[in-house]
């Protein structure tokens, strides 16, 4: 699934939606930069990310690595959904046909990253679902959000050192 970006604010409340969601899973350690103005990808990931196989880690082990970056990524792309509508644009929720959109990336990742079930998949965008209506429709949370987005779109580029420093600034973690 590919997000589009109605202007540079935009992609800063995507981006500060992006970070706060891996704050709350603790998983900044993954996070190596973040740019708005990347041409890609907004988030570079650490080596912690990533899988570098080697056969005496166990398949389980393997596969748990990758469910949970799974679990990271789409609770990531929830996470830029709920800050762009519902902090940026004060609306109650994400619109539904880009949840639905969010929705159909999620279950095919899913089946073909990790070889998930329906039912597993729907268990885990529900989950996913559930704690970015937690995170984003909390009000509480929106200036501190706010102020990321525009730290954010002031910088342009952190590392995920900078952007964990921000975090904590803004009482977020």
């Amino acid at each position: 699934m590919t997000l589009t970006y109605a202007n540079e604010d935009d992609r800063a409340y995507g981006l500060a939606g992006m970070a706060v969601s891996l704050a709350a899973l603790d998983a900044m350690d993954r996070v190596s930069s973040v740019s708005i103005d990347a041409d890609g990808p907004m988030v570079t990931f650490s080596h912690l990310y990533y899988y570098n196989g080697s056969p005496s880690i166990s398949p389980k082990t393997v596969w748990n690595h990758l469910l949970n970056n799974f679990y990271i990524t789409s609770s990531m792309a929830m996470g830029n959904l709920m800050a762009r509508s519902v902090v940026r644009l004060h609306e109650p929720a994400a619109p539904d046909d880009l949840l639905a959109d969010l929705r159909k990336a999620i279950h095919e990742e899913g089946q073909q990253t990790c070889e998930l079930e329906d039912d597993e998949i729907d268990a885990l965008y529900s989950k996913t679902l559930f704690n970015a209506r937690r995170i984003f429709c909390n009000p509480r949370l929106h200036p501190a959000i706010d102020e990321l987005a525009r730290t954010i779109s002031r910088r342009r580029t952190l590392s995920g050192m900078e952007l964990l420093d921000e975090l904590h600034l803004l009482q977020l973690l």
